[in-house]
């Protein structure tokens, strides 16, 4: 649901959590302010589809999102989840071409978007969120080329052991230990590292055993992430 108006000053202080935008001045958030659309989704609802013709460039305000890919047989892969201050659908804003993913809200949410010739131009414009977009970008070339060695190289059982430190980077507690919370279900952690839930409950009860992990309610305590990393990188540094 798209929102007619939000006030100038508002709109600036919301648009300040963008990781992007976090070194801009307020007479530059009330710029791209100027640009942008308002947009309000329930989760589950539907954002863009993979292969939409729509070019715009979203902002998460407030809420979460799920970018996913469904091959032809059906079966979900889970790109990666978003939250508040991040962005997304600006390599179709960039290039032109149509989406490569679908993205759903994930809970409810309040957007941001920029028509591609808006942020193009702010891109352009900017030295300091043409870095900034830059930095990010770069940030995900690493990430998916990572998640393909993973893929390739890495049996299943280290690849759940990939993805649970990959959460846990956003969840620490202490320098060993994080909270997830709430936790992914084990269709959906299989649906990262593109394995069965049943291979996933096998895993994590190993893990439990070893004391390595914890549910607790909804929440997935990683209890030793050195020794967590530490056997992902024994079955990496083997693969010569």
């Amino acid at each position: 649901m798209s929102i007619r108006h939000i006030p100038a000053e508002r709109a600036s202080a919301m648009l300040s959590i963008v990781k992007e935008f976090q070194g801009l001045s307020l007479i530059e958030l009330k710029g791209v302010a100027q640009v942008c659309c308002w947009h309000r989704y329930s989760a589950g609802e539907a954002i863009v589809r993979y292969h939409d013709s729509t070019n715009s460039a979203f902002l998460v305000i407030q809420g979460e999102i799920r970018v996913t890919y469904h091959a032809l047989s059906g079966h979900e892969v889970i790109l990666c989840d978003l939250s508040a201050g991040e962005m997304f659908g600006e390599l179709t804003a960039i290039d032109g071409r149509t989406r490569s993913a679908t993205v759903v809200a994930k809970t409810d949410l309040l957007l941001a978007s920029m028509p591609a010739p808006a942020f193009l131009d702010l891109v352009c414009s900017n030295r300091k969120i043409s870095e900034a977009i830059l930095k990010r970008l770069t940030e995900q070339v690493r990430r998916l080329t990572e998640r393909v060695y993973d893929f390739s190289t890495l049996a299943v059982c280290n690849r759940i052991h990939a993805e649970l430190l990959r959460l846990a980077r956003d969840h620490l507690v202490t320098p060993n230990s994080a909270v997830i919370s709430p936790a992914p279900t084990h269709s959906e952690i299989a649906n990262l590292v593109s394995t069965h839930r049943e291979a996933v409950t096998r895993e994590l009860n190993n893990l439990v055993r070893k004391e390595l992990i914890e549910r607790r309610g909804q929440d997935l305590h990683i209890l030793d992430i050195s020794k967590l990393t530490e056997m992902l990188n024994e079955v990496r540094g083997t693969l010569k």
